[in-house]
């Protein structure tokens, strides 16, 4: 999945989509400029309010888009059709969901809304656990469409499915893959097949068993681990960022003053010191005992 925030100005525009994704646009404020799409027995006006969403299918190459005032921010979103498929979300769905979507008007969704914003944050400023918060999102986004904005039913129901939960020796399972990959690749997907789940099934149950999506748990155990390692030895800052699996040190310091209010540096010299004092203590107190 990609994606980005772009600037459409008014004017005439061919109408063209990615060459083998589909091209999810959401309008991230909402200006009330009239937007027109126009195709082979398709014609569609659409006045663009926050949240307003137009789809475009795979190798989409006709038609033209008339947008009549500048429109500022307009998130695109890119999915695989590899991401509408049961195993991902979860569901009893074919081939024809993809083809159910209704390409041919645009309608408003703040869920959609929603997730949109939260992946182009993502992508904007990184996280901890920045790989399986955005393919969760990517999966609800996919399974919201599936779901909602398709021609006709494409899916049974998940409420068998909802009924199920992490047990007890499963979610022990995955929660020790956790620990154990911190400083490693942890991505959705392998958290989900350790506990033998489809990504959207484990989200949900990962959630209802521990109170916490799988992104949010593993961002507070990384920065529990960041701690650790700031405080235990003189590894340096950008080996902990590229360790705990951020792109850069600059990342790793935005996300680490949000969650503790201090930079790792600071944190570093404020409980580095102490937790060395405590140990000459404790050490001074050994030293007599031995004499």
């Amino acid at each position: 999945m990609t994606a980005e925030m772009r600037y459409l100005g008014k004017g005439v525009h061919p109408w063209r989509g990615a060459l083998s994704d589909i091209e999810v646009c959401v309008d991230a404020c909402g200006n009330g400029s009239l937007v027109t799409r126009q195709a082979s027995g398709i014609q569609d006006s659409t006045v663009a309010l926050r949240d307003t969403v137009w789809l475009t299918p795979p190798n989409w190459h006709e038609g033209s888009i008339a947008i009549a005032n500048d429109l500022p921010e307009i998130m695109h979103i890119y999915l695989p059709p590899s991401q509408f498929t049961p195993d991902k979300l979860g569901l009893d769905i074919d081939e024809s969901a993809i083809g159910a979507l209704r390409y041919d008007s645009a309608f408003r969704d703040p869920l959609l809304g929603e997730i949109a914003r939260a992946i182009v944050s993502e992508l904007q400023a990184e996280t901890s656990a920045g790989r399986p918060l955005v393919e969760s999102l990517a999966n609800s986004m996919a399974a919201r469409l599936v779901q909602t904005h398709a021609r006709a039913p494409a899916s049974k129901s998940a409420a068998s499915l909802a009924s199920e939960g992490l047990d007890r020796r499963r979610l022990a399972r995955v929660l020790d893959y956790i620990e154990a990959n911190l400083e490693g690749d942890l991505s959705l997907d392998g958290m989900a097949s350790i506990a033998c789940l489809s990504r959207y099934h484990f989200a949900r149950a990962f959630k209802q068993a521990v109170g916490q999506t799988p992104h949010r748990y593993v961002s507070v155990r990384r920065l529990d681990r960041a701690k650790a390692l700031l405080m235990q030895g003189d590894q340096s800052l950008v080996d902990i960022a590229l360790a705990l699996s951020f792109s850069d040190q600059a990342s790793f310091t935005r996300a680490f003053r949000q969650a503790t209010g201090r930079a790792p540096g600071q944190y570093r010299r404020e409980f580095g010191s102490r937790q060395y004092d405590s140990a000459s203590a404790a050490i001074r107190q050994t030293l007599p005992m031995l004499a």
